[in-house]
């Protein structure tokens, strides 16, 4: 069964009619990527309604599953299919319509009654976190194009560089092998400044002894990749390794406790176990991880709040951390692929102290 045939599926009757307006699920449904646009779906029929600017576009990649149609007046061609199909109550995505959207809708189609629960979103999220095995490849993909970018950069490093130059550069290689954008603003974070999870690349310049922490993501395809790796410049002291040693130690046995059928909560617990054993779990601040696809951050989470269970087919990142501030931190971040046993990881990059 096609995406939009499941949708079609679960409406309750001929009068129910989805629509879809958030770039995200029209992308995953219709299976074009577009800034604009609206998609339909009756028990009947599906219509994918996009503006001159990806109409051809649209036509050639768009799923056979709907009918592309020209964007000329939303209003009245709207109003003719929800006439054309008898529709009197629509579904909407409640964890992206705006009220001012809804109102706009209101007015416009006075005769239709619109849902607002969270009917629509939560078959299209349930759907969306189990990833198909085109997802897995577009996603690998992004991930291969990431790990090659890096790569490259670990010799182009130097003391005195600044992080800006640090994260343009990355950037700039991950372009060149073929990303379609970054997943997100890249990370590059050294010395006091990589104590902070979420730094903001600086003029700070690279000095001996301190980590370079480095979070970054391709895209292919519209969808994403995610990982971190923290490196040392210079040298490492006592201190900088165990800290190290210890993010390693609980990377390695959150993977291990990762499988179908357990808690998030589970493998975010056996992180900050390990890293209390080592004597860093208060400087551990955020969850373990989070689900990666057409969104940086979506279902499933790893978090002491996570409410998911895992799933086979799902995709998840691992990434303790320790901040202490004032000092340095260190994360180290893979992102796995959910099996019925455990996990495969889909991060080829090393895991091993790297000092430049």
């Amino acid at each position: 069964m096609g995406r939009i045939a499941e949708i079609m599926n679960k409406l309750p009757d001929n009068k129910h009619a989805a629509l879809i307006t958030s770039d995200v699920s029209r992308h995953y449904l219709s299976g074009f990527k577009s800034s604009a646009g609206i998609l339909l779906i009756t028990k009947e029929k599906s219509y994918l309604l996009i503006d001159f600017r990806y109409i051809d576009k649209a036509k050639q990649e768009a799923s056979n599953e709907c009918e592309v149609v020209l964007l000329v007046n939303i209003r009245e061609q709207l109003m003719d299919l929800f006439v054309n199909y008898g529709i009197s109550e629509v579904f909407l995505e409640s964890d992206t319509v705006t009220l001012s959207q809804l109102e706009k809708y209101k007015n416009d189609y006075a005769f239709l009654q619109f849902d607002t629960s969270s009917f629509l979103s939560d078959i299209i999220l349930d759907m969306r976190v189990i990833k198909d095995k085109q997802e897995l490849k577009y996603i690998v993909t992004a991930q291969r194009i990431a790990e090659k970018a890096y790569q490259r950069l670990l010799s182009d490093i130097k003391i005195g560089m600044t992080e800006k130059h640090v994260a343009a550069l990355l950037d700039y290689y991950m372009a060149e092998y073929g990303s379609d954008g970054v997943s997100f603003d890249t990370i590059a974070a050294s010395g006091i400044n990589s104590a902070s999870p979420h730094a903001v690349p600086t003029d700070k310049k690279l000095q001996a002894n301190e980590f370079l922490t480095l979070d970054f993501g391709a895209t292919y395809k519209g969808y994403h990749s995610d990982m971190t790796r923290t490196i040392a410049i210079g040298g490492a002291t006592d201190e900088m390794r165990t800290m190290y040693s210890a993010v390693f130690s609980a990377n390695n046995d959150a993977i291990k406790a990762v499988r179908a059928g357990i808690g998030g909560k589970i493998p975010d617990s056996v992180a900050r176990s390990t890293l209390d054993a080592w004597g860093f779990g208060e400087y551990f601040g955020h969850g373990l991880g989070h689900g990666v696809g057409l969104e940086i951050h979506e279902a499933p989470t790893s978090s002491r709040s996570s409410v998911h269970t895992l799933k086979k087919g799902m995709i998840l990142t691992i990434e303790p951390g320790v901040y202490i501030s004032g000092k340095f931190g260190v994360r180290i971040e893979d992102m796995v692929y959910i099996t019925e046993d455990g996990c495969v990881n889909l991060t080829n990059t090393t895991k091993t102290l790297t000092i430049i």
